[in-house]
C-alpha cells in the first residue's frame, strides 16, 4: 500500500483518539467547553453521554489502526474503507443534528482519507 493512503488514515485517526480523549476524561474542562461551545451546567449534564460518545470515537480510531497494520494488505485496505465511511457518515450526521463544522471537521479528513485509500 503506497504511504500517502496511510498517512491520511493515520490523520484520522489520530483525531478520533483526541475526540475520545476530550470526551470521555476532558468534558467538563475549558479546553472541551471552548471547542464544543457549551456552557459548565451543559457539561455537566451531558457527562455520562459524553462517556459513551468518546467510546464510539476509540472504536472508529482502534478500526482503523487495525484496517492499517493488518497483516493482509488488501483485507486491512478493505477495513479501512469500512471505518472511514463509518466516519463520514457519522460527520454528515453530526454535521446535520448537532453542529455544521462536524462536517467539515471530521467529515473532510475522513473523505481525502477515503478517496486516498480508494485511488492510491
Amino acid at each position: 500500500m503506497e504511504i500517502l493512503p496511510l498517512i491520511f488514515v493515520a490523520l484520522v485517526a489520530i483525531e478520533h483518539l483526541y475526540i475520545l480523549v476530550l470526551e470521555m476524561f476532558m468534558w467538563t474542562k475549558p479546553r472541551t467547553l471552548k471547542v464544543f461551545g457549551m456552557s459548565k451546567e451543559d457539561a455537566q449534564t451531558s457527562k455520562a453521554l459524553a462517556t459513551n460518545m468518546g467510546l464510539y470515537n476509540g472504536f472508529l480510531a482502534a478500526g482503523l489502526i487495525w484496517g492499517m497494520l493488518h497483516p493482509n494488505a488488501e483485507f486491512g485496505q478493505q477495513i479501512q474503507l469500512f471505518f472511514l465511511s463509518c466516519v463520514l457518515v457519522a460527520a454528515i450526521v453530526g454535521g446535520l443534528t448537532a453542529k455544521r463544522s462536524i462536517m467539515i471537521v471530521q467529515g473532510v479528513p475522513a473523505l481525502m482519507a477515503l478517496a486516498a485509500v480508494l485511488i492510491l
